[in-house]
């Protein structure tokens, strides 16, 4: 059980709080939250309550008084789990009080080899996570309201083109294998419902289109973006959420890394001397429009055409040339956008 030190003090270079820290571990699901206090990760307090914003609420107010903390002495950490998700940070974000959004595998990775599992033992590890990594700990912030609009608009589009997918792909590859009167049938009994899947995609688009026009900064950043031959608006608005408005990551290496096109060396002493590779860990929705990306660079750029014949041409693996570009690509956004200006084959920096 918990058991509250008076006058514990853990100097978190963070949140320069020279007083008693509370390390609160929330693991979250759609019907409850289990969570976890400690000050010291060793003694904890376990709680389990509803998912609901009025349980919430009342969970933090009995919290408080019976350790008599203040909002600026509570840090809370938990795994991203989506929707389920939103009651909690809402009412974390109205009472000021900080929060770590993590991933999972980052805090199952910082564990060790661990035994067992269950809501209750997942709330005790993300507690001690927090403890642990106390100096190192990055806040979440939440996004602007229209970041968050865009966001639920490209996630219901990327949903919408997946279902388009499923449906013509069949359909295609019916072709040569299929009597031609029983794929006309197909054809026929998925036709209006490609046609109206095809337009909601369409009205989405528009929907995007104009989310972005109303807003300066994203409108003056999806300009810029889309000026790179290869970047498209779908590509340049998913990047923009996924940096922050290119504040939360602001170096393009770190990005790559993110998106799963830094190469990474795979070596050991003298004797192992793996091919050096990307890592799997990555956003890959981002990491396949970015390989479109470098695909449509690579046709309509003679630049980076010329570049991917000539690699390839020496002996260049393909998807590693493609991955080079890739990486051009995301290098050329960073700076366009740093810079606050359109792209130029050919850059010529003013002088002052």
């Amino acid at each position: 059980m918990f058991r509250s030190v008076n006058g514990y003090i853990i100097n978190c270079n963070r949140t320069n709080l020279m007083e008693t820290v509370y390390f609160l571990g929330i693991d979250v699901s759609k019907k409850k939250l289990d969570s976890a206090l400690t000050i010291d990760g060793k003694n904890y307090q376990q709680d389990e309550i509803e998912n609901t914003a009025n349980a919430i609420r009342v969970f933090f107010q009995n919290m408080k008084k019976m350790f008599g903390m203040k909002s600026s002495q509570m840090i809370v950490c938990m795994e991203h789990t989506g929707i389920y998700c939103l009651p909690l940070l809402d009412f974390l974000t109205k009472n000021k009080i900080k929060t770590c959004l993590e991933s999972a595998a980052q805090i199952k990775k910082s564990q060790g080899i661990a035994r067992g599992k269950s809501d209750r033992i997942d709330a005790l590890r993300i507690a001690h996570y927090a403890y642990k990594n106390r100096e190192e700990l990055h806040y979440w912030a939440p996004q602007r309201g229209v970041v968050q609009q865009l966001k639920a608009l490209l996630v219901t589009r990327d949903r919408l083109v997946k279902i388009r997918t499923q449906l013509e792909v069949p359909i295609r590859e019916c072709e040569e294998f299929v009597v031609e009167s029983i794929r006309k049938d197909m054809m026929k009994n998925c036709r209006r419902t490609l046609k109206a899947v095809g337009l909601d995609i369409l009205g989405i688009e528009q929907a995007i289109n104009e989310l972005i026009g109303s807003d300066p900064g994203l409108a003056e950043q999806v300009k810029i973006a889309t000026s790179i031959p290869g970047i498209g608006t779908i590509t340049a608005t998913n990047m923009i959420i996924a940096t922050g408005e290119f504040t939360r990551i602001s170096v393009s290496k770190k990005f790559a890394c993110y998106t799963g096109v830094a190469p990474f060396p795979y070596k050991s002493g003298t004797t192992i001397r793996g091919k050096t590779r990307v890592s799997n860990l990555a956003n890959m929705n981002l990491k396949k429009l970015l390989h479109l990306a470098a695909m449509s660079a690579i046709q309509c750029s003679e630049e980076l055409g010329t570049f991917y014949k000539r690699k390839v041409q020496e002996g260049k693996n393909k998807m590693s040339v493609i991955n080079a570009v890739r990486n051009k690509l995301i290098s050329r956004v960073f700076v366009c956008i740093k810079d606050k200006r359109m792209y130029q084959k050919i850059y010529r920096r003013e002088l002052a």
